[in-house]
């Protein structure tokens, strides 16, 4: 726990931050004290503290602590190992830094921070989508928020700490307004803004809000000529530079790392492909994701070194397969030709790792390779299609606890996440805590009612645990809004075979099993129907199907509490050893324990 308290600054010199925690004290100059005894500390373990000090509560990862005690030199793999290990000994007998298996560490102790000049602490800013206006594609204003939010995010001199993304956008479709969402996410400052068209350029009208009185501190009229739209979430980046004080006139302008800090504008038609679609994939609609994919495809013609845009058609991919629209070996063999376009040096290149991830456990069934692009990846910050793909191998592993962890962590920065919220009520239901699940999907619903993802998860925790009125209720409403969401149907055939609605559940997985000659189907869902009409055999035979398609719900099927039936049958545990092989694989490639 991280507690603040503010003095008046010293001199413009101070480092500006001293702490106490347990019977410790650490003063702004790096000196070390229990009481009146000075602990004199190397400088690796110094470094390795104040950062574990900066994250107090949080989790601190290897590959953080590498890059921030060693930068690019060459190091041995059990450097940070030793570096904690002769820190722990010099805080003895203060016992306060926690090992957290196979992810970091964590300083636990109570932490107070006292803050010599509070210029430093930055201001906690959301960032909400921009509405359009007339004559404005309706996907320019939310793209341009949300590449601002990247461009904060990713800089170190950033002035502010942004706020989570999808937490903002959520509350906006909500319809609050910019001062309830800062309210409601407890941030300092809301900028938001409007985007119009005009003959020959854009206009975007920001307006930076104080939230605890609801002020309107700042306004800014950025006119940008149409040939340089893409350059335009990088001046509003410098704006706020300039305005929050932390503007070096000798340093350039934060750049998009979409162009690796290019400004071209015969870029232009690229990024905006780019922008559209980005925003077209996250809709979860079948052909507005085609279509999204699609404008990612031909960005990537225009621009070949538009390397956002292959980490985004990655991404759009493996979403694409998780909603069942694209066979899993399709997916796979286009997130490997992203990856493959991403030289690694390229600042940002470790996105890709996920999704790579990703392919190398459900579709080559390689665990030991998975591992490692997880782990490599282990030090990116929370953000919506790397925390999915996180829980994801860890669910798919049943390691229930370190998905529940996961999704607890981000939730922290991220609460009104439609989709961290439903996942975290599907986390609990597989680990077999059906009070916890019910309790986390009613809230779910309650806070986001028409979200796809409070609406599957929820439908099908509801269904199970006999609460099948209103489970047949909610897959119903996706169904009529989402005629052509597999999911939604499967989750509603399983809704109406629990509520006993027979002839109507066998109706509906018919569709899906005609539908399957045609095109991949998720077929983990069509096997839940099975399980609740009693087919055990139909039930087999669609989870082997599953399994042979690579259906990425399959190793999460066979953990689900919903196939207790299928318990003891032969071919259900030959099922189950897929993935026992795989873990002992991996261990004899010594990376069991990834």
């Amino acid at each position: 726990m991280m507690v603040e308290s503010s003095s008046a600054a010293s001199s413009p010199e101070s480092p500006g931050r001293a702490f106490t925690f347990g019977n410790l004290h650490l003063d702004p100059g790096g000196t070390l004290s229990r009481g009146d005894e000075i602990i004199h500390l190397p400088p690796k373990e110094l470094a390795a503290l104040k950062l574990l000090l900066a994250q107090a509560g949080q989790i601190v990862t290897h590959q953080q602590l590498k890059k921030a005690l060693w930068a690019d030199v060459h190091v041995t793999d059990d450097s940070v190992s030793k570096c904690m290990s002769s820190l722990r000994e010099l805080l003895a007998p203060d016992d306060c830094i926690q090992t957290v298996y196979k992810r970091g560490y964590r300083l636990f102790a109570e932490t107070h921070k006292i803050v010599e000049n509070v210029a430093e602490e930055r201001p906690r800013l959301v960032i909400m989508p921009f509405s359009a206006e007339l004559n404005v594609p309706p996907y320019l204003g939310s793209s341009i928020a949300e590449e601002t939010i990247a461009l904060l995010t990713g800089d170190p001199l950033s002035p502010v700490r942004v706020l989570a993304r999808d937490s903002a956008f959520a509350l906006a479709a909500r319809g609050m307004h910019a001062h309830q969402v800062g309210e409601a996410l407890r941030a300092d400052l809301v900028l938001t803004g409007t985007l119009r068209s005009q003959p020959s350029h854009f206009r975007l009208r920001a307006e930076m809000i104080r939230v605890a009185d609801g002020t309107q501190i700042w306004v800014e009229d950025m006119l940008i000529p149409l040939e340089r739209a893409a350059g335009l979430e990088s001046e509003l980046a410098h704006r706020l530079f300039v305005r929050l004080g932390n503007y070096d006139p000798y340093q350039s302008k934060p750049q998009s790392l979409a162009f690796g800090g290019a400004q071209n504008p015969g870029r232009r038609e690229a990024y905006e492909l780019f922008l559209r679609g980005h925003h077209e994939w996250q809709t979860l609609q079948r052909h507005r994701m085609q279509d999204g994919i699609q404008h990612l495809s031909r960005a990537i013609e225009h621009d070949p070194t538009l390397y956002a845009a292959h980490i985004d058609l990655a991404n759009a991919c493996v979403i694409q397969t998780l909603c069942g629209f694209t066979a899993p070996a399709q997916a796979a063999e286009q997130v490997r030709h992203a990856a493959e376009a991403i030289p690694p040096y390229v600042e940002g290149a470790d996105a890709i790792l996920p999704p790579i991830g990703w392919v190398r456990f459900h579709v080559d069934h390689d665990l030991a390779g998975a591992g490692r692009a997880f782990s490599a990846s282990a030090h990116l910050p929370h953000e919506t299609s790397i925390t999915r793909l996180r829980t994801m191998f860890a669910l798919s592993r049943h390691r229930f606890s370190e998905a529940i962890a996961l999704l607890n962590d981000a939730l922290q920065s991220d609460p009104y996440s439609p989709w961290l919220n439903a996942r975290l009520a599907w986390a609990w239901h597989l680990a077999g805590e059906p009070a916890k699940s019910v309790a986390q999907a009613e809230h779910a619903l309650d806070i986001f009612p028409d979200h796809e993802s409070s609406n599957i998860y929820g439908s099908m925790i509801l269904a199970f645990n006999g609460k099948t009125d209103r489970a047949i209720a909610v897959s119903e409403s996706l169904v009529r809004r989402s005629p052509y969401f597999d999911p939604a149907a499967g989750v509603y055939g399983y809704a109406l075979a629990q509520g006993g609605r027979l002839d109507e559940a066998r109706s509906v997985l018919e569709r899906l099993q005609w539908l399957s000659r045609e095109r991949f189907v998720l077929s983990s869902l069509t096997a839940a129907i099975c399980v609740a009409l009693g087919d055990t055999d139909g039930a087999l035979a669609e989870l082997q199907t599953a399994a042979d398609s690579r259906c990425p719900w399959f190793f999460q099927a066979l953990a689900d509490p919903r196939f207790a039936p299928l318990q003891g049958h032969p071919q259900f545990a030959r099922m189950r050893g897929i993935l026992e092989r795989m873990e002992e694989t991996a261990k004899k490639k010594g990376a069991g324990d990834l």
